[in-house]
């Protein structure tokens, strides 16, 4: 298994890095197409913002990799803007196209009398399918870490993993594919959850780290 993390300038990449180092796998980190070579696993970690984040994958010449990759059904992680990008669109970055890979777009919270914008914090989701796949271990309602003003809406409800509620919006949390998973929250600052979700994702168990140099 050899992972490779996709950096385009903004990503959390150490983060991501030091939460599977401790699940027995130091990931390498691809900024240009032929970083991908011998990958077997490929997470795009994301901050920042949906248009900047697109701009900044095309001027590497990483979107066609990474479209003939999830074309391919090869596993795939998105996390937060990882997973932004799969859409259609964004009311982040009007005009700007996403991936494409999953029909919808993605939309800010609405704005209601003592919500804070961005959700920043702990908050539980539901899972559809809990305790199988991805889900192993982890209960019907865990708990994950988020940072965010904006969610996506599959517009194929079928695809949606796991689900969360953020004032008035519930949403999809989570979407799963075949080889494909992507979610809202942040897996690596998710503690113990976070962890266990990143080893199902992977299919390891073994600790300590090793060094891909």
């Amino acid at each position: 298994m050899n992972v490779t993390l996709i950096d385009y300038g903004a990503g959390n990449l150490r983060s991501v890095a030091n939460a599977m180092c401790e699940l027995g796998v130091q990931p390498a980190i691809a900024s240009a197409p032929e970083d991908l070579a011998g990958t077997t696993h490929l997470v795009l970690p994301g901050v920042g913002s949906f248009g900047d984040c697109m701009a900044q994958l095309a001027s590497r010449g990483l979107l066609t990799s990474i479209r003939e990759w999830l074309a391919g059904g090869k596993p795939y992680l998105g996390i937060c803007l990882g997973y932004q990008i799969l859409f259609d669109s964004s009311e982040e970055s009007t005009g700007v196209a996403g991936l494409g890979i999953v029909p919808g777009t993605v939309r800010r919270f609405q704005q209601t009398p003592g919500l804070k914008i961005p959700h920043i914090g702990w908050n539980s989701l539901t899972p559809r399918n809990p305790d199988t796949g991805i889900w192993t271990g982890l209960g019907a309602e865990p708990y994950f870490y988020y940072v965010h003003s904006y969610f996506p809406v599959p517009d194929d409800s079928s695809v949606i993993a796991a689900e969360t509620t953020y004032g008035d919006d519930t949403f999809a949390a989570a979407i799963e594919l075949p080889n494909l998973f992507a979610c809202q929250f942040h897996p690596e600052k998710s503690q113990d959850a976070g962890l266990r979700l990143i080893r199902n994702f992977l299919g390891i168990t073994s600790p300590g780290c090793r060094d891909r140099r």
